[in-house]
């Protein structure tokens, strides 16, 4: 029992790293949280955590080796990018509105596309995340694995929902400089990241 919860902790700080990193989930999260409040960032983690079992699923189907593969890589970062500038480019486009509530399914979804629109989402799970499943059924069997999700999508869940609500605590005037500065750097971020991986797929 006690190896569990030391494989639980173990999970729970390496997902901390990889949740911390700059990247588009995070982007996202800081600028629906200043638009549609605290929610926003649960919300996403939860169409995140739904996408990453769906990678669980492939993997336990033999299918990790695809994920982290050449092609898929050049695929995901064609597609992926376009997705990531078409973001951008529309949050660029929709600055100047004024905030308001975002719908909770589409925050999900949102959470979701996010995530697949990015290579490196599929490389960790593919080389990272396939070995911490496979080293928890060797610990512990079917506790083993329970112990790596509750650890793993514990510290995403932690992590962007403090992002979430202290990203929403300053969004007091959507009309002022402030909040279309922080508007255009994240949606500007976006079209940056999803133009690095689409040509990086090209090279």
């Amino acid at each position: 029992m006690l190896s569990v919860i030391l494989f639980t902790v173990t999970s729970f700080i390496i997902g901390l790293s990889g949740a911390m990193a700059p990247g588009p989930l995070l982007t996202v999260t800081v600028s629906d949280s200043i638009q549609g409040g605290f929610r926003a960032g649960p919300l996403l983690v939860t169409g995140h955590i739904l996408g990453e079992a769906i990678l669980v699923v492939l993997i336990f189907m033999g299918m990790g080796y695809l994920l982290s593969s050449e092609s898929a890589s050049s695929f995901i970062g064609i597609a992926g990018g376009s997705v990531l500038v078409w973001t951008g480019l529309r949050g660029l486009r929709s600055g100047d509105q004024s905030s308001g509530d975002i719908p909770a399914g589409g925050s999900v979804l949102r959470g979701a596309v996010i995530s697949f629109s990015n290579p490196y989402f599929f490389i960790w799970w593919g080389a990272v995340g396939a070995a911490l499943m496979y080293s928890g059924l060797e610990l512990a069997g079917a506790a083993g694995l329970a112990g790596f999700l509750v650890g793993h999508w514990s510290s995403d869940l932690s992590w962007y929902s403090l992002v979430s609500f202290l990203s929403s605590r300053g969004a007091f005037d959507t009309s002022g400089k402030v909040y279309r500065a922080i508007m255009v750097a994240c949606n500007g971020f976006l079209i940056v990241v999803g133009a690095y991986f689409f040509v990086n797929a090209l090279i």
